[in-house]
């Protein structure tokens, strides 16, 4: 009977434990969980800021606020948005406290050479809390360095140096207009 007892508490604590796990992965960016919310108004201002065009599609960013109108509190970040063959494919919520690594990120994977590691071949990414990620691949020494970005599971998009210039820019960009923001 204790033994029955025991495996009847295990059980419960786990579902309970599970159900906690859903309602605390549903939201991966502060911002996301911000806007979604309940009992209250919240305004969701963008501003679009440019797109990078690709063999791929049409990587897009803006620069984002939200406000609760009750509390008058604010979440900043900005919105990565894919589209390939004229069909809106995904949008990508990154916080603003993430912005500078993204944009450091970026800018060193767009640099790196293969000297990063001794072996032959590597991956090197940078990955954003909502799955936005940042590739540089090389499977030989020496070799050439190629670049990508990739929404969450979805196919990677390859990047040109310029490319990846140009994102890292635009990013930088969304940053300046969000800190203007701020110290209003």
């Amino acid at each position: 009977m204790r033994h029955l007892c025991f495996i009847l508490i295990a059980a419960v604590s786990l579902a309970f434990a599970g159900h906690a796990q859903v309602i605390t992965n549903i939201f991966t960016t502060d911002l996301e969980a911000f806007e979604a919310q309940t009992g209250t108004v919240i305004i969701k201002g963008f501003g679009e800021v440019g797109s990078v065009s690709t063999g791929g599609g049409i990587i897009s960013v803006r620069s984002k606020e939200s406000v609760n109108v009750s509390t008058g509190s604010r979440q900043y970040g900005i919105a990565v948005g894919f589209t390939g063959n004229d069909q809106f494919v995904e949008r990508l919520l990154v916080d603003y406290s993430e912005l500078d690594s993204l944009i450091n990120s970026i800018d060193y994977l767009g640099k790196i050479t293969s000297d990063a590691t001794v072996l032959p071949g590597f991956e090197a990414e940078y990955s954003t809390k909502s799955g936005l990620q940042i590739i540089a691949y090389s499977s030989r020494k020496q070799g050439i360095i190629l670049t990508f970005v990739q929404c969450r599971d979805r196919p990677r998009i390859s990047l040109t140096s310029e490319q990846m210039t140009q994102l890292e820019g635009l990013i930088g960009q969304a940053k300046a207009s969000l800190d203007s923001l701020r110290t209003k």
